[in-house]
């Protein structure tokens, strides 16, 4: 039990009745209603969010440098050395460069690539594709994480459609996140509005913690049911990260490299990610 003028858990320096007290009243009133509720640690402190803010800047000047650069003739080894230049040159280290052995700093998938599709020199970017660029940089062991949908040129319609459509599902995924609200409102706001445009959800991958670590708990699904699921409290940073199929929701994995993720249709696919910081008063996009 901690006291009131003790140094608050969450490592702001304050004293805990004047920092998270209150956030323990009501977390404890909501276990009480039988919900699932976040531990301390998931939320983050002062200093952690301090330095993931580092790492999302970083992050959304690399994407922000692939959307000035990318085009049609460039091969997807371009992109990851862009990725690769800008993140190192400014002090901070690629996330995905090694982990669990993947080959390269950067994620693109294009056209029927669900994710994790594996840069390539002989990999080269066509007028039409559309291509997902997935970000992920470490700043002092802090992690932010972001994917844009970028049009090559001129695209069909219905690819044109589909980027927009999971444009709008993040964005209406994002604001379906209030304080004390539900992990399942994010999924139900997502689903709606793929569905009643004819697409289909990714179910195998998901959004997740991230901060301290490049994935970490929760899982942030994109199917859901309103008001269920784990609370969501001031404090929490994840991903939502939408992947939307304009067929079948079912994938498989390429048994050659072990990591890209395909629609089993061959239909195309698209995602946008951002990270979120969950607020006393709403939601601050982080990394985008």
């Amino acid at each position: 039990m901690i006291s009131k003028n003790m140094p608050c858990w969450c490592g702001s320096g304050k004293k805990y009745k004047h920092c998270h007290e209150e956030w323990d009243n009501t977390i404890n009133v909501l276990k009480l209603q039988g919900q699932q509720v976040p531990s301390h640690n998931l939320i983050k402190s002062p200093d952690d969010i301090k330095w993931i803010k580092k790492a999302a800047k970083i992050n959304n000047e690399i994407l922000d440098l692939v959307e000035k650069e990318i085009h049609a003739g460039m091969s997807t080894e371009d992109i990851d050395k862009m990725v690769y230049d800008y993140t190192v040159s400014h002090g901070a280290i690629p996330a995905c460069l090694g982990y669990e052995g993947f080959p390269k700093s950067v994620c693109t998938s294009i056209n029927s690539e669900v994710c994790h599709g594996i840069p390539n020199k002989n990999i080269i970017l066509k007028e039409g594709d559309i291509i997902n660029v997935d970000c992920t940089t470490i700043v002092h062991q802090h992690y932010a994480d972001a994917s844009r949908t970028f049009c090559i040129g001129q695209v069909s319609d219905e690819a044109k459609k589909l980027v927009e459509v999971t444009k709008e599902c993040l964005r209406v995924g994002i604001e379906a996140v209030r304080p004390w609200g539900h992990f399942g409102d994010i999924g139900a706001a997502i689903q709606e509005v793929a569905h009643a445009n004819g697409y289909s959800v990714v179910r195998d991958f998901c959004g997740h913690g991230v901060g301290n670590a490049f994935h970490e708990d929760p899982y942030v699904h994109h199917v859901g049911i309103k008001n269920t699921g784990m609370v969501i409290a001031p404090g929490m940073v994840f991903t939502i990260e939408p992947m939307i199929n304009q067929g079948t929701s079912e994938l498989y994995i390429d048994k050659n490299n072990g990591w890209t993720a395909y629609t089993r249709d061959g239909k195309l696919s698209a995602q946008f990610e951002h990270t979120i910081l969950v607020t006393d008063k709403g939601v601050e996009i982080i990394a985008y």
